[in-house]
């Protein structure tokens, strides 16, 4: 009579890709929990930098970085022939833009403002005279950084009527602004609501758009692992035949 059983018999080849594989998705697994703290105390930094008094926004800035996310004041005289607009995303259910405008300060510097949402039959700068402030201004707004173009956005078009990523320096040569620092600060202040005359633009309420997901990465990665070592020990068991001795056995050998 004849029976099967499996036996674990791993091969060497598939042992050694299975250790390195897992021991690359622990690694990123950890990683990422690495990342879960750092992105939690940066988180509380910005959170910090939001919550705290507006301070006048420098002629020159050293270190942009260390201004992003801080209230700030500035004055100047708004470049209202000079507006732009900005592909925004849709305010309670209203598709639109946020204007940009370029601040002309008192020392000649240019910083690009972010006004806020208008809807797109307001786009029309005749529909909102109220907005178009006039003269010397001041105005409280947050400091933020331009951001870099994702892997699969459009890129902008300067000849374009709308813009889809704020970029001060290429901006500024579209209006034929100098493009460069100190002149044109490499930041974009984005002013607070209430506080243009008729509400259009709308301003922008502070947005920390800091997701952080990495717990998720590290438990993906962690089950990734969880399921090679299953899969590993489950396809390594090799069927082996064992024989008991008897009349059948005797007959088939000719004994």
């Amino acid at each position: 009579m004849t029976s099967a059983t499996r036996r674990f018999r791993p091969s060497l080849p598939a042992t050694l890709m299975t250790f390195l594989a897992v021991a690359l998705m622990l690694g990123l697994g950890t990683w990422q929990l690495q990342r879960m703290g750092w992105k939690a105390e940066l988180m509380e930094r910005v959170r910090e930098r939001v919550s705290a008094a507006p301070a006048p926004l420098p002629a020159v800035l050293e270190d942009p970085a260390a201004w992003e996310f801080r209230p700030v004041t500035v004055s100047g005289r708004f470049l209202n022939d000079k507006d732009l607009l900005l592909l925004a995303r849709p305010r309670q259910g209203q598709a639109g833009y946020e204007v940009m405008t370029p601040l002309q300060r008192a020392d000649g510097g240019v910083v690009l403002v972010n006004r806020g949402f208008v809807p797109m039959d307001r786009r029309d700068p005749a529909s909102r005279a109220a907005g178009r402030v006039e003269g010397e201004t001041s105005l409280r707004g947050i400091v933020r950084l331009p951001q870099p173009a994702g892997l699969f956005q459009p890129g902008n078009s300067p000849g374009a009527e709308v813009w889809l990523r704020a970029d001060p320096p290429a901006m500024a040569a579209a209006l034929g602004l100098p493009a460069v620092a100190p002149v044109l600060a490499p930041v974009i202040v984005e002013a607070l609501p209430g506080q243009v005359p008729g509400g259009l633009p709308a301003g922008i309420e502070p947005r920390v758009e800091l997701p952080n997901n990495h717990l998720q990465y590290a438990l993906t990665w962690y089950g990734l692992a969880a399921t090679l070592v299953a899969v590993y020990l489950l396809s390594q068991r090799r069927r082996a035949d064992t024989r008991t001795d008897g009349p059948t056995h005797d007959r088939l050998s000719g004994a």
